[in-house]
């Protein structure tokens, strides 16, 4: 028995040793007043040819809200969404019963004032009525008949014709619904025609670097074929509601897309000026989203986060268009462990 006591020490020595051996090693994180070391990188401001990515919606460029210019009770609704429509084409009706009325009272008020005229002439003629009297007449008469063509004129226009070859895009009222004057009771565009655009929204720092006649391509969301295209016409203020600004984005041809109006599109654009910016390691980028995102830079001995725009990104460069203007060195390594505000130790 005394010649196993060897063995089973030196199992037992050999078991504490793997045990120590698996057991993980701390790894010490700098606290708040211990600097950091990290490596800088010199910004250096450049000339920059940056594509700008933007999304919209297609639509054509008369889309056309149809409205009675009279209120009314709606007669007729005599087509549905998405049906095809001719210019001229009527559309919808009101009831013509108040209509037909006022058009027949004014015919009667214009009869009336042309027989009173007819009469006052022949008593002018023979010196009985005086010339301010025959005047008077004839002034009644010319008011009359204009109020007779407003009439008809309403009369006319108590019916919407379609003002294009198109589409309905959306119907807003049913028939026997009473509608007040400009109500919108029709939407219709004209993409029989063919002349679609998307229209995309971009930021100001890029709405400042496209200029019309910019080349393009786009295609629709559920596509992965581009379509050769240009840019035709930029807003001249900011959308009051979401502050965007945006670029109609033609395409050279859209046989190769099916389209309908309010379809969700992306848009490629190359702008023909180039801009300022600059070009940092991919590394150095934080919390990426959309066209923004977070840089560190060195300011003294400390790190200040830095909000930053972008421009065209790749996996080992990143273009930033704007928000590095006041500083001079970029950290690009040792950022896992810095906030804003951290001290820093450059170990460039």
């Amino acid at each position: 028995m005394k010649k196993r006591y060897p063995l089973l020490l030196v199992l037992f020595l050999f078991i504490l040793v793997g045990c120590s051996s698996s057991t993980p090693t701390e790894t010490s994180t700098p606290t708040a007043d211990q600097a950091i070391p990290v490596s800088l990188f010199s910004l250096q401001p450049s000339d920059m040819a940056t594509t700008v990515t933007a999304s919209g919606t297609f639509s054509t460029k008369d889309e056309t809200l149809l409205s009675f210019k009279l209120g009314g009770i709606v007669s007729k609704i005599l087509v549905d969404e998405g049906d095809a429509v001719k210019s001229g084409q009527v559309v919808a009706t009101l009831d013509l019963t108040e209509i037909q009325a006022g058009v027949s009272q004014s015919k009667l008020a214009y009869e009336k004032a042309l027989r009173d005229h007819q009469r006052a002439t022949r008593l002018y003629a023979d010196s009985v009525a005086t010339l301010e009297q025959f005047e008077n007449s004839k002034t009644a008469l010319e008011l009359a008949e204009q109020q007779l063509n407003v009439a008809n004129f309403n009369l006319a226009q108590s019916q919407i014709r379609a003002t294009k070859n198109g589409f309905v895009l959306k119907k807003f009222v049913n028939s026997g619904q009473l509608v007040a004057s400009g109500t919108p009771i029709l939407q219709i565009n004209g993409a029989a025609s063919g002349i679609w655009m998307l229209r995309a929204t971009v930021s100001d720092q890029q709405w400042n670097s496209i200029r019309i006649g910019d080349q393009a391509e786009i295609n629709l969301a559920s596509s992965s074929n581009w379509i050769p295209a240009k840019v035709t016409l930029k807003s001249q203020a900011a959308d009051p509601i979401t502050g965007t600004f945006w670029v109609e984005i033609s395409p050279e041809s859209v046989n190769e897309l099916s389209l309908a109006s309010g379809m969700f599109g992306k848009a490629r654009i190359q702008p023909s000026e180039s801009v300022q910016g600059w070009e940092i390691p991919f590394g150095s980028l934080l919390d990426a989203n959309g066209d923004s995102g977070y840089v560190f830079v060195a300011e003294g001995q400390k790190a200040k986060k830095v909000k930053v725009q972008l421009g065209k990104i790749t996996p080992t460069v990143v273009q930033v268009t704007s928000g590095l203007e006041n500083y001079k060195s970029l950290i690009v390594a040792g950022s896992a462990y810095l906030s804003d505000g951290s001290i820093i130790q450059v170990n460039n």
